[in-house]
């Protein structure tokens, strides 16, 4: 029986489930961000998706798979032998999950954050840096996973990218929020701290929700088939989401942001393990994410001064970490878990994954910012980049009766 059309079937909801999750990033976004920036972030999730599938078609696909899409349609609808078109739609679905790397970043440098220049390093980081390491990876190229095999006894286990996309993107962001400083008025000289509040917890919350929803696509779809559906990566991945939002809840004193925020810890950190790990394995992996990200973001926030306005370095940097060395610990046998990894391969695919994102994050963000310049001015800034920029408000009516 052929089931190429079914899993093609099956790969397309997945990759829209993830799409919809886009809509999440913005509204996340967009109620965390002041009212004067809440068109501009809407308007650079949907355009930075724009930006990464050019990107990703013509460059980044290749550079992870050694594919192209440079062949007549019946030589497409057959690519590696698999009917259907079914590495046409494997290419949607990927894409949702290497344009989440822009939109990541796009929550820590809002808000100050130059139009074109940012697209710019959005085509660079989705066309070249992150597909090298997904290669590495999910790819098998460079013989990474055979070294990593042969001397540590397991490849680097990443079922639905803890490192390669969440870790990757978060500490992408740390060399651009560093690169761009922070908000002004933000840190006063004396050392302390200015609240910037969030404009709209409703917004937020809403963000929070439709990733959660659409992470049982990016999870579960994974498997690329149907038939490889697996139902305990469903559960782990209610189990996280729901220990990542409860101990969030709880470190962070009741705060929303943290709670909603606090779920999508947890997620961010069994997508790695998800198909290995005991459901009770999958809840403290959550419980850890949740509370960590709390520590993290103050920490972030409040010690290193660093203005990540979405805490994206803790969520999907630290929290995709964890995840990735949790895969190691708790999806051994002797842990409960389905057993095929090792905590030194997952460790070290783990760091290998950081130190790419947090090189090539101050490398492109650092060249763009010498020689184009990435930061907002000063005038536009204060005024907001909605006029500034897209010459429009979020409530252009209420504006225009206050004239």
């Amino acid at each position: 029986m052929n089931t190429a059309g079914l899993d093609v079937f099956f790969l397309t909801l997945g990759a829209a489930m993830v799409l919809a999750m886009h809509a999440g990033f913005a509204f996340l976004e967009v109620g965390t961000v002041r009212r004067k920036n809440q068109v501009n972030a809407l308007v650079r999730v949907i355009t930075d998706f724009g930006f990464s599938t050019v990107a990703y078609f013509f460059v980044g696909f290749f550079v992870a798979y050694g594919i192209h899409f440079f062949l007549p349609v019946a030589e497409l609808n057959n690519l590696k032998g698999v009917s259907n078109g079914y590495e046409l739609v494997h290419f949607f679905f990927l894409l949702t999950f290497a344009a989440a790397v822009p939109a990541i970043i796009s929550g820590g440098i809002t808000e100050r954050v130059r139009f074109w220049p940012n697209a710019l390093a959005t085509v660079i980081l989705v066309g070249l840096i992150y597909p090298f390491y997904e290669g590495l990876i999910w790819g098998g190229n460079y013989g990474y996973q055979t070294w990593l095999e042969t001397n540590f006894g397991a490849q680097f286990h990443d079922f639905a990218g803890s490192v390669v996309v969440h870790a990757m993107g978060g500490f992408m962001a740390l060399g651009a929020v560093t690169i761009l400083g922070p908000r002004r008025g933000r840190y006063r000289a004396d050392g302390g701290t200015n609240a910037i509040l969030p404009s709209n917890i409703p917004f937020l919350a809403l963000g929070s929700w439709i990733l959660c929803v659409g992470w049982f696509g990016f999870n579960v779809m994974s498997a690329g088939t149907a038939d490889g559906a697996s139902g305990l990566v469903a559960i782990n991945s209610l189990l996280a989401m729901v220990g990542g939002l409860l101990a969030a809840l709880v470190a962070g004193r009741n705060d929303p942001g943290f709670v909603h925020n606090g779920a999508l810890a947890g997620l961010v950190a069994i997508c790695a393990g998800s198909d290995l790990v005991h459901p009770l394995g999958a809840l403290f992996i959550g419980i850890v994410a949740g509370s960590g990200f709390v520590y993290g973001f103050q920490f972030i926030q409040n010690r290193l001064k660093l203005d990540d306005v979405l805490g994206v370095v803790p969520l999907h940097g630290f929290c995709g970490a964890w995840g990735g060395i949790a895969a190691g610990i708790f999806g051994t046998v002797t842990m409960g878990g389905a057993g095929g990894v090792t905590f030194l391969s997952q460790l070290i695919g783990t760091l290998t994954g950081v130190s790419i994102a947090v090189f090539y994050g101050f490398v492109v963000y650092g060249l763009i910012h010498l020689f184009i310049g990435i930061r907002l001015s000063e005038e536009d800034e204060y005024q907001g980049a909605d006029l500034a920029i897209h010459k429009i408000s979020a409530y252009p009516e209420e504006d225009m009766a206050g004239h």
